[in-house]
């Protein structure tokens, strides 16, 4: 018998990691929040609701980049348990995850996470969990669950939304005393975001069906996973996951959403011009539009890239391009270099290859024009704006995207005067989108580069689409262990 006020422990761990990086990451690459933070948080600002006592535990979260460092790990997973241990007994456990975290000699990170949750909380407390729809799923994780929902936009616009589709139905299973649970189907497809942006058909349509299958009886949550490409370890590959209250509803929705992804496998491509990056400059000097907006693919560091290649600098150089904003590239000693010179002043530098020796370096002579070093900022968010040859360059201290107007306008730039806008990205952002004009992708070079077919497959299960053609595929969807029995 549930008490009135129901009690439900909240935390986790986000991030998504790329296997071909060699940067580790870090304790001072996660945000994190603790305890009470997370209630009082815009990112988790729909927890508070009446009758429900949150026990905020630990939630870390970091921009993607290469696997975390072991020790990091361990030791955000040990101050979760502990905290989980110290909040119980709870009626219910909220995971807000994203499910393509690597960390460094461990194939399945999120599944050892969520084991050691349910080891812990024991047989009987719900758990549901969020996760992006570029997560890694295994019957690990779906064994250890009984609740799950995933983002269902790429761009993603819809994280807020996911998460309470998340909580909500935790929060419903414990008023109405219904144990909802999970079943899914793997699919032998894996293909990069920038080829199945929901924007763009087939993924626009496969995601348009998924909330009329959540209506189909017994099913409470239908969802297609695409899954991460960028990750070298057996459990990468798209899936269906279904949350329901009928298995055999459950499961037969999780082969339907799997097999029309299996079927759409060769009609996914990119949305944006595509191609090499001599190809996209080459538009870009002849464009009579303005801001075209380029994409930097390969150091993409919302994709896990290392972000501190400075190809696309190198090549304005080489073609004596002018009007450029190019935002950003990471390079802590050039951003230092720019504060030891001081506005105004010029400065000689080597941008590139800070944090990957084998990234682009090229250098260049660069005046200060700003500098973003704040009393009170942390080092790590230090900024240097550049003017080189014409062009506009910001540098960063740490890893990190730029994606969204504030980015520029804190820094006095405004990226719809620029006549070209160079960004690590992919897909662009919902705010750069609307005024690309146009918007190109360069397929450059780094650790998430666009040329996946080529990319070192040791660990990675087979057959897999597009590493494989020749094989057939039949969808077989599994129960979780704990709806099994």
């Amino acid at each position: 018998m549930k008490s009135e006020q129901m009690r439900i422990a909240v935390g986790g761990i986000h991030t998504e990691c790329s296997t071909y990086s060699p940067v580790l990451m870090q304790p001072e690459d996660f945000f994190v929040m603790r305890g009470e933070d997370l209630p009082k948080s815009e990112y988790f600002s729909f927890l508070p609701q009446p009758g429900i006592e949150i026990a905020p535990l630990l939630h870390a979260r970091a921009v993607p980049g290469g696997p975390v460092a072991r020790a990091t790990y361990e030791a955000f997973k040990a101050e979760f348990l502990e905290r989980l241990k110290s909040a119980l007994p709870a009626d219910g456990i909220y995971l807000a995850m994203h499910g393509a975290m690597n960390v460094e000699g461990m194939d399945d990170a999120e599944g050892d996470w969520i084991s050691a949750v349910r080891d812990l909380a024991g047989p009987d407390i719900p758990i549901a969990a969020s996760y992006d729809l570029h997560g890694n799923v295994s019957q690990k994780i779906i064994d250890q669950l009984d609740i799950f929902a995933g983002y269902r936009t790429a761009p993603h616009i819809d994280v807020r939304e996911t998460m309470v589709r998340a909580y909500t139905m935790l929060v419903d299973c414990l008023t109405t005393g219904t144990r909802p649970g999970v079943a899914w189907a793997p699919v032998p497809v894996l293909l990069p975001g920038e080829r199945t942006s929901t924007e763009d058909h087939p993924a626009a349509g496969l995601y348009e069906a998924l909330p009329g299958h959540d209506e189909t009886p017994g099913v409470l949550d239908a969802n297609l996973m695409v899954g991460y490409v960028w990750a070298d370890e057996p459990r990468g590959t798209a899936c269906a996951v279904v949350t329901g209250t009928d298995r055999q509803a459950a499961m037969q929705t999780a082969e339907t959403i799997a097999k029309s992804y299996w079927d759409a496998r060769n009609d996914f491509q990119f949305g944006p011009v595509t191609g090499p990056l001599s190809d996209m400059m080459d538009l870009a000097e002849q464009a009579t539009t303005a801001p075209v907006i380029l994409a930097d693919s390969g150091d993409n560091p919302t994709g896990g890239g290392v972000g501190d290649r400075a190809d696309v600098l190198a090549e304005l150089l080489r073609r004596g391009f002018t009007g450029a904003v190019v935002a950003g590239i990471t390079d802590k000693p050039a951003v230092e270099a720019c504060i030891a010179a001081g506005e105004g002043n010029t400065v000689h530098l080597t941008i590139g290859g800070s944090l990957d020796p084998s990234s682009q370096k090229v250098g260049v002579t660069a005046k200060v024009l700003k500098l973003d070093d704040t009393p009170g900022g942390t080092r790590d968010e230090r900024q240097a704006v550049v003017e080189i040859a014409g062009n506009t360059v910001v540098l960063a201290a740490r890893r990190r995207p730029y994606h969204n107007i504030p980015d520029f306008t804190r820094l006095g730039l405004d990226p719809k005067t620029a006549r070209l806008v160079v960004v690590k990205s992919g897909y662009l952002s919902p705010e750069l989108a609307p005024i690309a004009a146009p918007n190109l992708m360069a397929l450059t070079d780094g650790v998430v580069n666009q040329d996946i077919e080529r990319l070192t497959n040791a660990r990675r299960s087979a057959p897999a689409f597009p590493f494989d053609k020749t094989f057939t595929y039949t969808p077989a969807a599994r129960l979780s262990a704990r709806w099994q029995a």
